[in-house]
């Protein structure tokens, strides 16, 4: 178990690096929170904080490796999951085109969870991420212990940067330039999912 700990901050870090870094959940999550408020927000966060934790303790558990052995299954994960960030980039789009102040698939109270959800479960590259993370530290040796302490630990750090992005960016001053750049916010939204939905139907995972 020491050895898994004494690797606790390595793995944090990149786990930090990865879920702070601009991506599918994070823009979900921002752009929830300027048009609707943090509870929308928060919501939607959570149901991406629960994917993770889903992907998390799959990798820890030994699925990512075995799944590896069947590409088939990743690369449905990889279709669903391009196909649901063109879906986000056509209702970011739509947004853009009425101005931005009505409900959108990623600004909507009602499903904020599901869609959290949705985002993270239907992220390829996050199923991988976990199950190169915890090949750092899994070993026949790896205590079950240690390694519950570890998924416990990068899942208390998620909450705090999927949550705190609810949070900041539900503030006055984010909500308030929404409102003056609505369009252009929208309209990069659409940009950007659609770029990362082609970019993960185009690429084939490794």
């Amino acid at each position: 178990m020491m050895d898994v700990l004494a690797s606790l901050p390595a793995i944090l870090l990149v786990a930090l690096v990865a879920s702070a870094s601009p991506g599918p959940a994070t823009l979900a999550i921002a752009t929830t929170a300027m048009a609707r408020g943090a509870g929308p927000a928060m919501r939607l966060a959570a149901g991406v904080l629960t994917g993770s934790l889903f992907w998390s303790i799959s990798a820890a558990a030994g699925l990512a490796a075995l799944a590896l052995q069947y590409g088939w299954m990743i690369e449905t994960v990889r279709v669903i999951g391009g196909l649901y960030l063109l879906w986000l980039a056509f209702k970011a789009a739509r947004a853009a085109w009425r101005g931005g102040m009505t409900q959108t698939g990623i600004a909507v109270d009602r499903g904020a969870y599901r869609r959290g959800l949705l985002l993270h479960l239907t992220n390829p590259k996050a199923y991988l991420f976990f199950g190169a993370l915890y090949a750092m530290i899994l070993s026949p040796e790896t205590q079950a212990g240690g390694l519950a302490i570890v998924v416990a630990a990068v899942g208390a750090q998620s909450a705090v940067v999927f949550l705190g992005y609810a949070v900041l960016f539900s503030r006055a001053g984010p909500r308030a330039f929404y409102r003056r750049a609505a369009r252009t916010i929208h309209g990069v939204s659409a940009l950007a999912f659609a770029g990362l939905g082609f970019s993960v139907l185009a690429q084939r995972l490794t």
